[in-house]
C-alpha cells in the first residue's frame, strides 16, 4: 500500500516537472534606447479601445490567449504568402456570413424565400474555382436577381397591398363628392380657400403652409414643425403631387389635396409614410419669392447714367496787332 502511494506522488512530481518545463519562460523585458521605448509604447497605445471593439464584433474575450495565438502567427509569418492567402479567406468568411448574406436575410424576412447558409457557402466556394456544373456566374447572377427580385414584390404585397387597396377604396369615395375635382393623373383636390394671385410656375420659389396626413388621419409632418415661417422650395422639387397641384394654384389660395401613392412616394418606404400610401394635405400658397427676379427686372428699368457732357474746345484767339 506505502509503495502504491509512492510510485502515485512519485508520477504526480513527473507530471508537474513535465508541465513546468513547457510554460514558456518569459525575460525580463529591457528597453535599451528611445527607439525602444518608443516602439514599446506605440504597440501598447495601439491596444487602447480594442477589448471593447473586439466585443462589439462577437469576440468573446474569454479565449484572449487564442486572439494573441492568432496574432503572434501572423506578426511571424512575415509576408509569407500562403499565410496571407489563409488570413485573407478567414477574413473574407466573416465578411459574407456576418455582413453580406445577414443583410440579404434581413431584406428576404417575411418573404417566401430564404438563404440557406450551407448552399451559400457552396455556391461561394464552386464560383472561386470556376466550377460550372451547376450554373456559370453570368446565370447564378440572373438567377439570384429573379429570385430576390420575386421575394421582394411577393413581401410588399404582403406587407403593404392592404395600404395600396385602402387607398384606392378611399379615392374611389372620395371623387364621389361634390366638392372634390378629380384629375387626369389621379390628383384630387378640394378649394378650402379661393385665391386670386399669381400662379407660380414649376421653377418659382413658392412660400406654402402645409399639414400632411395619412387616410386614418396621422400627421405625419407639418410646415409649423419646422418654424414660424412658411416652408421655401420650388415645385420642381417636391413629390409629383405636390408639383401639379402648386402649378394650378394661385397666390392665397388653400387647398386640400389627395394623393395616390403613385404621385407621392411610390413604393418607397419613408418611415412614417410606409410604401403605397394615399396621402391628405392642406396647402396654402402664401407667396411666390422672385426676389432675384425683381431685382434683375429693377436692374434694367434703373435710368442709365447721363452722358459726361464734351468738354468745350479752345477757341482761337485773333492776336493783337
Amino acid at each position: 500500500m506505502a509503495g502504491a502511494l509512492l510510485n502515485t506522488a512519485d508520477a504526480k512530481k513527473k507530471k508537474d516537472k513535465k508541465k513546468a518545463a513547457e510554460v514558456e519562460v518569459v525575460k525580463p523585458l529591457e528597453l535599451n534606447s528611445s527607439s525602444d521605448t518608443l516602439s514599446y509604447a506605440a504597440g501598447m497605445m495601439l491596444t487602447d479601445g480594442l477589448i471593447p471593439y473586439l466585443k462589439q464584433t462577437g469576440v468573446d474575450t474569454a479565449y484572449m490567449a487564442k486572439f494573441i495565438e492568432g496574432f503572434e502567427t501572423i506578426v511571424k509569418s512575415g509576408d509569407n504568402p500562403e499565410m496571407k492567402a489563409y488570413v485573407a479567406g478567414m477574413e473574407i468568411a466573416n465578411r459574407v456570413k456576418d455582413q453580406m448574406l445577414s443583410r440579404m436575410k434581413g431584406d428576404l424576412k417575411d418573404s417566401p424565400d430564404s438563404i440557406v447558409d450551407e448552399l451559400a457557402f457552396r455556391g461561394f466556394i464552386d464560383g472561386l474555382k470556376s466550377d460550372t456544373s451547376v450554373y456559370d456566374s453570368k446565370r447564378a447572377s440572373e438567377m439570384f436577381k429573379q429570385k430576390f427580385e420575386a421575394a421582394k414584390k411577393a413581401k410588399e404585397e404582403k406587407l403593404y397591398g392592404p395600404n395600396r387597396d385602402a387607398g384606392k377604396a378611399f379615392l374611389a369615395e372620395n371623387a364621389k363628392k361634390d366638392s372634390v375635382v378629380t384629375l387626369p393623373s389621379g390628383l384630387q383636390y378640394k378649394v378650402l380657400v379661393e385665391g386670386n394671385g399669381e400662379v407660380p410656375k414649376a421653377t418659382d420659389k413658392v412660400l406654402v403652409n402645409y399639414e400632411g396626413r395619412l387616410i386614418d388621419g396621422t400627421v405625419f409632418d407639418a410646415s409649423k414643425k419646422h418654424g414660424d415661417k412658411p416652408a421655401e422650395f420650388k415645385p420642381s422639387q417636391v413629390i409629383k403631387g405636390w408639383t401639379e397641384a402648386l402649378t394650378m394654384m394661385p397666390v392665397g389660395s388653400k387647398w386640400q389635396l389627395y394623393i395616390p401613392y403613385e404621385l407621392a412616394y411610390g413604393e418607397r418606404n419613408t418611415g412614417s409614410i410606409k410604401p403605397f400610401s394615399t396621402l391628405i394635405f392642406d396647402v396654402e400658397l402664401v407667396g411666390i419669392d422672385n426676389g432675384e427676379k425683381k431685382a434683375e427686372e429693377k436692374k434694367e428699368e434703373a435710368p442709365k447714367p447721363a452722358k459726361k457732357p464734351a468738354t468745350p474746345r479752345k477757341r482761337n484767339t485773333p492776336k493783337k496787332k
